[in-house]
């Protein structure tokens, strides 16, 4: 369950995958575990399908992160989904620095279908790493 974001919350995009991290962040919701409102999530059915110029629009846009919930080994799709999704990371952080983005405003963790606990740790975490980088 996400909570009501305060005005300094640091707004997070997360990419997650329609049937690996996604019915865990829905997991996560349906328990009732807290987790900010400043979080927005966007289904996708394979993380290594997020282009790195979506999250360098994003993040020029108004969002302090996004987060790659990958699929990792799981994925239905691509037996190679996280090296290509590391590659498409290690793209978007190229061209984050072109854009004078910090690197550090974009991060990847492999979520699975049961991970609700693991999302809620990773938003939080990320919230704080993110109002670190505003001080």
């Amino acid at each position: 369950m996400s909570t009501p974001a305060s005005d300094n919350a640091p707004k997070i995009l997360v990419f997650s995958t329609n049937a690996i991290s996604d019915p865990g962040i829905d997991q996560a919701g349906s328990a009732h575990l807290h987790y900010s409102t400043a979080v927005q999530v966007i289904p996708l059915p394979c993380s290594s399908g997020v282009k790195p110029s979506w999250i360098v629009h994003a993040l020029e846009r108004g969002f302090d992160g996004v987060f790659i919930a990958a699929c990792g080994g799981d994925c239905a799709y691509l037996t190679d989904c996280t090296s290509r999704t590391s590659t498409l990371v290690s793209r978007a952080q190229t061209m984050m620095k072109e854009h004078g983005i910090s690197p550090k405003r974009l991060k990847m963790a492999g979520l699975c279908s049961v991970c609700a606990d693991n999302f809620v740790v990773h938003m939080n975490k990320y919230q704080q790493e993110l109002k670190s980088l505003e001080a």
